[in-house]
């Protein structure tokens, strides 16, 4: 185990603190959890800004199948337009999750798109920096971190 239940909640909401910091001035947070993991992950990161961020936030989700990336789809399409989108997973192995979930945000122009996963290994192969991150691990390519999550609650990370 890399990551058991009560720090993984510790790091939840310490990146729903800087999230809170970096956007303090922002009336409007657009949170977008991929699914399935991704999800659970931003209701947690919502429930916590709630305690901290004074402006509206919206939840919504993504959904699109990871090893073949064809159809994105949206829960629901909010205005993106000058707003601040964070995008969200339970773990940032390659990177290209995050870049195809990028796709049906262009469509409108945001203010800005940031990325926020609660663990993020270090062999990217595709150019995407995740601006909140839970824990980085150093991994080998064959190598593979999992995000158990049980009625909506993070209960650890493991390496396989």
């Amino acid at each position: 185990m890399i990551l058991d239940s009560i720090t993984a909640n510790k790091k939840l909401r310490r990146m729903a603190l800087e999230v809170a910091e970096r956007n303090f001035d922002a009336k409007e947070l657009i949170l977008i959890g991929i699914k399935e993991n991704g999800i659970f992950i931003a209701t947690k990161i919502k429930q916590y800004l709630q305690e901290v961020f004074k402006g509206n936030i919206i939840l919504t989700d993504l959904a699109l199948d990871k090893k073949n990336p064809g159809e994105i789809t949206l829960g629901s399409e909010p205005d993106f337009t000058n707003k601040t989108v964070l995008l969200i997973d339970d773990v940032a192995n390659s990177g290209r999750t995050m870049l195809y979930a990028l796709k049906p945000l262009l469509k409108q122009y945001p203010a800005q798109i940031q990325t926020l996963a609660l663990v993020e290994r270090t062999h990217k192969k595709f150019p995407i920096a995740v601006d909140y991150v839970g824990l980085s691990v150093s991994t080998t390519l064959n190598e593979m971190i999992v995000v158990e999550v049980e009625a909506g609650e993070v209960m650890g990370a493991w390496m396989k």
